[in-house]
């Protein structure tokens, strides 16, 4: 099974367990309705004993969380994905055109060091089996052609050798590679499925009077976590750009018939390491993207500092005119 089929399977898995919200709604309307009593009492109450006006605009949010409640994975999920699924499908798309150029920029490069091998005679016999041949005929069977014909087969074994541990090493990190793009989508995949369960129990939470931040905290770590993968997608374009960047000057450089390649891929090791690393800090990237709470700690503090004002404004106005009295009294 190919690595795109596994990214398809978590997102058909989280699409099959998604409407189970639906039947944590039923528990989630029980809370729900007992905080709306309490929470409207409270408010109702608290009006009665000021002697002020009922204002009917704050009571209203019980019922708007309800609605909320009864319809969540259409509402609330249907919404919230419809808003954020273009984001995912164009980082993926531009995922799948990096790699799409790294590919054919690859197999253009390997064509060029193979050709470029065959025109140095010193070397066109490790990766051709023709010029191996050629050069064994043109030896005899002197005791210092035997020494060479028994050096060129050390020497082409070692390559070989040298060869297949390079791409069995190379290999291994595009498994861990791909590894860790897998283990970051199954992450979020989970995260997304228990969000989407206990979502109407958050909803139906947040209707009582201090737990309120409980939904917008829901909803900072479910789009936190659908970002998840935009962001992964949008590392991976950086290295498959960075690495088509270097395939480019690499073929650039063979065009030259006087440079003799280096095979060893050590600049194409290091950025796959890079990309392993780099791929579990995609959550921390995620958490810098939206943030809960901003808001309502520059609102608390602008309240603060306009009561402050008007306190010092108080003041001011009081002594003022307690000056102006006092010499209206003398006069």
């Amino acid at each position: 099974m190919e690595w795109n089929n596994l990214h398809e399977l978590l997102r058909s898995l989280y699409d099959e367990m998604l409407p189970l919200s639906a039947d944590m709604a039923t528990v989630a309307k029980g809370i729900a309705g007992l905080g709306a009593l309490f929470y409207v009492a409270l408010k109702v109450w608290q009006a009665l004993s000021r002697a002020e006006t009922i204002d009917v605009f704050p009571l209203l949010r019980p019922f708007a969380i309800g609605l909320c409640i009864m319809f969540f994975p259409t509402i609330v999920l249907g919404t919230i994905n419809a808003v954020l699924s273009p984001v995912v499908k164009g980082t993926n798309a531009m995922l799948e055109n990096q790699v799409l150029d790294l590919n054919k920029l690859q197999e253009q490069k390997d064509l060029l060091e193979r050709e470029a091998m065959l025109r140095n005679p010193e070397t066109a016999y490790l990766v051709s089996d023709a010029e191996f041949d050629k050069k064994l005929e043109e030896l005899g069977w002197s005791p210092s052609d035997l020494v060479a014909i028994s050096g060129m087969y050390m020497e082409r074994g070692m390559y070989d050798l040298k060869k297949s541990i390079r791409d069995w090493f190379r290999e291994l990190l595009e498994v861990l590679f791909q590894a860790s793009a897998l283990v970051i989508d199954t992450i979020r995949t989970f995260f997304l499925i228990v969000l989407s369960i206990l979502g109407p129990i958050a909803f139906a939470i947040s209707v009582w009077d201090g737990f309120q931040s409980t939904l917008t905290q829901w909803l900072t770590r479910y789009i936190s976590v659908y970002l998840w993968l935009p962001i992964a997608d949008m590392f991976s374009s950086m290295l498959a750009k960075i690495q088509t960047l270097i395939i480019e000057r690499d073929i650039d450089m063979l065009a030259d018939p006087t440079y003799i390649p280096d095979t060893s891929n050590t600049v194409y090791v290091i950025f796959m390491i890079i990309g392993i690393v780099g791929y579990f800090t995609v959550p921390t990237v995620a958490g810098w993207v939206i943030q809960a709470g901003g808001a309502g700690n520059f609102m608390r503090n602008v309240n603060q500092t306009a009561s402050k004002t008007g306190n010092i404004a108080g003041a001011g106005t009081g002594a003022v005119a307690g000056n102006i009295g006092g010499r209206l009294m003398n006069k």
